[in-house]
């Protein structure tokens, strides 16, 4: 009933820019803080950069501060991460995943806990 939907993946070369789209659906983002994760195969699940349901709250892996970028459309009640510079160690399944916070405080670093999550949507980044 409470769902995410990841799009926007795919294959780009390196140095190139891609935008996921996190869409919600059953629940307002108005609510829920939002995580985008990666994991690559083999490795362990990492976070990558989150929002709070107010939008005043973002944070960012050191591994992709000043390449990315997380933001959110009310309206469409989808959170989005632009992906810019990309490396071919961003190479992942990136998910997004939502915790509930009336306040709109919340900004998920960790996903252990979360438990409304996205199916996932591939990113490659390749010559």
């Amino acid at each position: 009933q409470l769902q995410l939907v990841e799009s926007g993946g795919g294959l780009v070369q390196p140095g190139g820019s891609l935008r996921l789209s996190c869409a919600a659906s059953g629940f307002s983002l108005d609510y829920y803080g939002i995580g985008w994760f990666r994991q690559a195969p083999g490795k362990e699940r990492e976070g990558v950069s989150c929002i709070s349901g107010s939008g005043r709250t973002t944070n960012y892996a050191d591994s992709v501060k000043g390449r990315f970028a997380i933001s959110r459309d009310k309206a469409e009640n989808t959170v989005y991460l632009q992906m810019n510079s990309l490396k071919p160690e961003d190479t992942a399944v990136y998910y997004c995943a939502a915790v509930y916070d009336v306040f709109g405080r919340s900004c998920p670093r960790d996903g252990r806990n979360l438990k409304i999550w996205g199916q996932g949507t591939l990113i490659t980044v390749s010559s």
